[in-house]
């Protein structure tokens, strides 16, 4: 019994002196392991890395999302300061996936440690470039943390020149909706009315949707003062759960 015992505790730091020692060329080998260069071909369109489009020059490896996401929790011991160094790849799956790890650092961090891992990810916004990236993480980190905190950084990003700070921004009041408060998302999506993103119309469209879940009043109140204002695309996906008469009568201004 002894015996077994100690081959027992000696497989259990081997275990945990390996996942101390993950290092970034450990991760990205295996990232590169599983490229799919037709797979990419296809997520390089659809994601928009054409010349002039939303993500210009992105570069992708094929890797899916369930496949980035096993990875993530494989190699979750990565340290917050590699995985902010992940985050600044040329690949997009090795930032998602970087994001993956930063999110899980601070699900399991103490609240002194949250808002280091909080300033690192507006430090580090200029690499979380695309829909997939801020929305898969600034609800979870950003959004999260400021439920019980001021939020003026929201509206800061929601006014910034980056299209991925203002979907950060918008995207991030998700938390607060969880929590069954729209009154957040109302504002913001006040003041990115005008935006001329579509990507903004339909993040400001979506978390509408979303607080229109539990407030529906709130919601039918917001548009009914606003809709006419609205851009097309963020009408359609803010009222998608209405009753098909209601839908209708807002697409014709018959309210």
């Amino acid at each position: 019994m002894y015996r077994v015992v100690l081959t027992l505790l000696f497989f259990l730091r081997r275990k945990i002196v390996s996942t101390k020692s993950i290092r970034i060329k450990e991760v990205k080998a295996e990232i590169h392991s599983l490229e799919n260069p037709s797979k990419a071909k296809f997520l390089q369109r659809f994601f928009k890395t054409g010349k002039g489009e939303y993500a210009e020059g992105d570069i992708f490896l094929g890797i899916t999302v369930p496949v980035s996401r096993s990875l993530a929790k494989k190699f979750s011991g990565l340290s917050i300061d590699d995985s902010f160094t992940l985050l600044k790849s040329k690949f997009h799956e090795e930032r998602l996936i970087a994001l993956f790890i930063i999110t899980h650092h601070f699900e399991k961090s103490p609240i002194e440690k949250k808002k280091e891992i909080v300033d690192k990810y507006l430090a580090h916004t200029k690499y979380i470039n695309n829909w997939d990236l801020v929305d898969s993480s600034a609800y979870k980190i950003l959004g999260k943390y400021l439920l019980d905190k001021p939020t003026e950084i929201l509206f800061k990003l929601a006014k910034s020149t980056m299209l991925w700070e203002r979907r950060i921004a918008m995207v991030s009041t998700y938390a607060f909706i969880k929590q069954k408060e729209s009154t957040l998302t109302f504002q913001l999506a006040l003041l990115l009315m005008k935006d001329k993103e579509d990507l903004m119309h339909k993040a400001v469209g979506w978390m509408l949707r979303e607080a229109g879940k539990h407030d529906p009043i709130g919601l039918e109140i917001f548009l009914t003062e606003n809709y006419k204002k609205m851009p097309r695309t963020m009408l359609r996906y803010a009222i998608e759960k209405f009753p098909e008469k209601k839908r209708k009568a807002f697409l014709t201004g018959n309210i």
